[in-house]
């Protein structure tokens, strides 16, 4: 049976914890930052773990983990 191939995308923006979380950072923070308020800039620049759901398609994106 071949190798599995990780998913590059999901790669570069999701990281596995060591207790298997996925964890990822926000969408929103890249331009037109003077129209929200800092509130909102705050919470977008902090990182987010993914739903157990989530993680079941996740996991097959990064078969090893990567």
């Amino acid at each position: 049976m071949p190798k599995l191939k990780t998913n590059k995308s999901a790669k570069k923006r999701i990281r596995i914890s060591k207790r298997g979380k996925g964890k990822h950072f926000k969408a929103g923070r890249g331009h037109l930052l003077m129209l929200k308020r800092p509130k909102r800039k705050r919470q977008l620049g902090r990182a987010a773990f993914i739903s157990e759901g989530e993680m079941v398609s996740i996991n097959k994106m990064l078969p090893y983990g990567a």
